[in-house]
């Protein structure tokens, strides 16, 4: 074989690899960035949105601070994940998606307690309205949290039905109000 022969055979390889090696990542790059932008564009994927923020929570009626919430759009804004510290060292986490395939909201919710709750509904009114089936230790209990935005923040209530949803007790009532970060003596006092 010739030095020009090895040198066209060399030449013929470069330009291979190079269409392959360089061209298609190109084109993958860009399809992959067209699937990324319109994946979770939809309206429906925003219906959530008014809960997104870093938040203090607090009984409604209340003025003292109960939980410090931070919730954040995540995954390319396709998912919310809900970080929740409650003053009494509950510490949970929840990943919040619209399920396009089935058109409904789903959330998936744990603790540091080893507790587990998956809810879903829909946004309707004005109002995000989850529900699922909570196990315990006492049997099975059907639960149901409302979000919906007020004035200056949310307010999400969760009522309880220990008769498979013919009657509701209420369960908890919050109000989300923005952050605020406080000095040594404003933590302990309210306002």
């Amino acid at each position: 074989m010739t030095t020009r022969t090895r040198f066209v055979h060399l030449l013929t390889g470069f330009l291979l690899l190079a269409c392959t090696g360089f061209l298609y990542p190109a084109k993958y790059r860009a399809e992959t960035a067209r699937a990324k932008s319109s994946s979770c564009d939809s309206p429906a994927y925003r219906q959530f949105d008014f809960w997104v923020g870093d938040w203090d929570a607090y009984d409604f009626g209340g003025s003292a601070i109960v939980a410090r919430v931070r919730v954040q759009r995540t995954l390319d804004g396709c998912a919310l994940l809900e970080d929740y510290q409650d003053t009494g060292g509950q510490h949970g986490q929840s990943f919040s998606i619209y399920d396009a395939s089935r058109k409904v909201w789903h959330q998936t919710w744990v603790t540091n307690r080893g507790r587990l709750l998956v809810i879903e509904g829909s946004f309707s009114d004005g109002e995000m309205v989850l529900s699922g089936n909570e196990t315990t230790g006492t049997g099975g209990t059907v639960v149901r949290g409302t979000w919906k935005p007020i004035e200056g923040g949310v307010r999400e209530t969760g009522v309880a039905s220990q008769d498979g949803g013919k009657t509701w007790q209420p369960w908890f009532d919050l109000v989300f109000r923005p952050h605020h970060e406080r000095t040594k003596d404003q933590k302990h006092t309210t306002h």
